[in-house]
């Protein structure tokens, strides 16, 4: 005689799927162990490796903060072959070393800044160019700079509208730059120079009206009277 089936309560229902759910994901782990151990075992390789690799990056970066400390002085005094090469018998290495080894760091693209500079005023173009060209840093001013850098090598070679176009763009870097009227006037006279007038005359205008503090604004009318 067949007896009426039990009818199973909601948490006697909910154990039996969850026994259920534990058993399918055992056989799966079994049939699939060796997949699963060496995509985690790769997956495991990455993470540690990525771990290492900006607890690295991080010492460095904080070892490059050091070294330029040392060297800012020199650049600072005018010394600036020294703060290129270094102080012999010191602990002071320069910033040509600390831009070569501590390379992708912040403080190394820093550096590289700071070393453009200062070839910049030994007149040293062409190196100054090659390190203004390499930074590759996040610090918003240090872009403009960057830019506007290599923006007066174009300049110093007589492209005049790949001049304007770099400082231009260290213009737009960020709003709150201070120095963003200076580039922009420099633009302005690069494009006058390339006959440009329009585009120049467009700048000159925004000097006028959004930067009437500046030095650049001051100087802005000789130019807009050239045009009209």
């Amino acid at each position: 005689m067949l007896t009426k089936k039990k009818k199973l309560s909601k948490k006697e229902i909910k154990e039996d799927k969850l026994v259920s759910t534990y058993y399918k994901a055992i056989s799966f782990y079994q049939e699939n162990k060796s997949r699963i151990l060496t995509y985690g075992g790769i997956f495991l390789v990455l993470l540690l490796a990525f771990v290492y690799y900006f607890n690295n990056q991080k010492i460095k970066n904080e070892k490059a903060a050091l070294e330029l400390s040392r060297v800012l002085p020199l650049y600072e005094n005018g010394s600036y072959l020294e703060a290129i090469e270094g102080r012999r018998g010191t602990n002071i290495i320069g910033l040509k070393k600390i831009a070569e080894e501590f390379e992708g760091t912040e403080n190394g693209e820093t550096a590289k800044i700071f070393l453009a500079n200062a070839y910049n005023f030994l007149e040293n173009f062409d190196e100054a160019y090659k390190y203004y060209e390499d930074y590759n840093g996040t610090i918003d001013t240090y872009k403009s700079v960057s830019l506007a850098g290599q923006a007066g090598y174009f300049a110093y070679k007589k492209d005049y509208n790949k001049a304007a176009e770099l400082y231009l763009k260290a213009a737009r870097v960020s709003p709150d730059n201070a120095l963003n009227a200076d580039y922009l006037l420099n633009a302005g006279v690069y494009y006058l120079k390339t006959d440009n007038k329009d585009k120049a005359k467009e700048l000159f205008t925004t000097i006028q009206k959004e930067y009437q503090n500046s030095s650049a604004f001051r100087e802005v009318g000789k130019y807009l009277a050239q045009i009209n």
